[in-house]
């Protein structure tokens, strides 16, 4: 099968194709789509970006077109790892839904249910979900899952590596006994195995190269202390060769810092990661494939089915857990037959397995050794807050100026800044009255006063006459406020100080 016409899709589907731009399958597409047309149960195997998606989705698409079901309920399951993946699928699919009269529907959690549960109730055919949230809805019964004739697991690696196995397994419990199932994954570990045998009827294995990393990656890596990363990320930036970059941390934490600092050195710059609410991580990946944001930094949320058009590098500013994880993150760049570049930082803790993607990448790498004391002159030089040995959590020596659209935190309200921790309140409480006025009792009553204070021994206390624990307890010398006014204007000025210590520096 040599092009999309040798399927016999649908008009529709084919003229859709070819206003996408689409004409020649990719290997895993041409050996998936015809069994799957046939109604066969399959295991597809191939690397990241090789076109997984449509290898299933237009069969399905093709099925359904010419099936239809007036009340359109869910007749095809997808199931994704992430709420990226989900929403990148339900994507792709509107394209051809429209001249299908077909609808998809999305649910994943992170939002609110109710536009889910909306829609689901007016009439999906093709359901693309994330595992807890589908079983949510399915156990208000908010959807109904026994007119499913396929089944969809899509990144069953990732899933499996997720936990989702259980989930999986009471999904599977929902669904009608006869359908078409469909497993696709980049590896294949012992969990998926166990899953498919049990699974899958007779499948049709496909299996595209999915041990080799993709060749038309370039692959550089750098040798660097952790002190120096930040510096060689930016002195790589300036050299002004790349079109867009998707840049890898380890931490949620670091990879929202990173982007603080790269935004403040004058880069379009955001990041992406799970401390986002859904909307927020939406607005960051949309802006990243628009164009909006050159640089995206994120965890491993991104490693998977993340397909942006012409991302030209991705950088490992931090080393991936393993050889699997870095061929996910790499395989971002170099899709659908184009080249790419991969840059990696590697400490001295992470050669053992630079040594190991070496022999995996078959010597396809250059290893690089930047001269330090150069980037510690650039840094320097385009950088106000480099410090000698301090790692990337420099960027929390950039405070944000206060403007008229604060938040409130003398933070601007779409900031990546973190809140910095506000400093202990250490002043004492100051009385509002003269000592002449707490002697002689003017303004309080007996009543107002706690009765420990209406004792003599206290009383003299209260009159100046402090004793030593009193003294250590309120500041050494402080009037002690007994009435409920002085508790009043004690706390106002308490929040006083609070606000005030809120700009300190930590």
């Amino acid at each position: 099968m040599n092009s999309f016409e040798d399927f016999n899709f649908s008009p529709s589907i084919a003229a859709t194709l070819k206003n996408l731009g689409y004409t020649t399958p990719t290997p895993i597409q041409q050996q998936a789509i015809k069994p799957i047309l046939d109604g066969k149960d399959l295991l597809g195997l191939a690397q990241t970006g090789t076109g997984k998606t449509a290898a299933f989705t237009l069969p399905i698409l093709q099925q359904l077109g010419a099936d239809k079901d007036k009340k359109h309920r869910i007749r095809a399951l997808i199931l994704a790892p992430t709420r990226e993946l989900a929403e990148q699928t339900h994507s792709y699919l509107e394209k051809f839904t429209r001249s299908l009269n077909l609808f998809s529907g999305v649910a994943y959690g992170g939002v609110s249910r109710a536009a889910q549960v909306s829609k689901l109730r007016r009439g999906v055919d093709i359901l693309v979900a994330c595992p807890g949230r589908l079983l949510d809805l399915a156990n208000d019964r908010c959807l109904d899952l026994r007119n499913v004739q396929t089944f969809v697991l899509d990144e069953a690696d990732q899933m499996l590596d997720q936990g989702f196995l259980p989930d999986i397994r009471r999904i599977i419990g929902k669904l009608p006994a006869e359908r078409q199932n469909l497993v696709f994954s980049a590896t294949m570990p012992r969990e998926v195995h166990n899953l498919i045998d049990d699974l899958l009827k007779k499948p049709m294995v496909v299996e595209i190269e999915y041990k080799k990393a993709v060749k038309n990656i370039h692959h550089s890596f750098y040798r660097i202390p952790v002190s120096h990363k930040t510096a060689l990320l930016k002195s790589l930036l300036a050299g002004g060769t790349m079109a867009s970059a998707l840049v890898f941390t380890r931490t949620k934490m670091k990879a929202k810092r990173l982007a603080i600092q790269l935004e403040q050195a004058g880069y379009s710059a955001t990041s992406l990661q799970g401390n986002l609410s859904q909307g927020q991580r939406q607005k960051a990946l949309d802006g990243f494939k628009k164009g909006t944001f050159k640089i995206l930094v994120a965890t491993d949320i991104a490693s998977r089915g993340l397909d942006v058009e012409n991302l030209s590098h991705v950088i490992n500013f931090d080393m991936p857990e393993n050889e699997e994880v870095y061929t996910h993150r790499t395989g971002r760049t170099g899709r659908a037959g184009r080249s790419g570049e991969a840059w990696t930082f590697a400490t001295e803790k992470d050669i053992r397995l630079v040594r190991n993607l070496q022999r995996q990448l078959e010597g396809r790498v250059a290893l690089n050794q930047p001269e330090l004391a150069s980037l510690k002159e650039f840094y320097t030089a385009n950088t106000a807050a480099y410090t000698e040995g301090r790692d990337e959590s420099a960027a929390r020596s950039f405070r944000p100026a206060r403007n008229n659209n604060s938040n409130g935190r003398g933070q601007k309200a779409d900031s990546f800044a973190a809140r910095r921790p506000r400093k202990p309140n250490t002043r004492p409480m100051q009385a509002t009255r003269n000592q002449d006025q707490l002697s002689s009792g003017e303004g309080t009553s007996s009543s107002d006063q706690p009765r420990r204070q209406r004792r003599p021994s206290q009383q003299n206390q209260v009159t100046g006459q402090q004793g030593k624990s009193e003294r250590n307890a309120f500041g050494g010398g402080q009037a002690k406020p007994s009435s409920p006014i002085h508790k009043q204007k004690g706390k106002r000025s308490s929040r006083h100080n609070q606000k005030e210590n809120e700009y300190m520096p930590s």
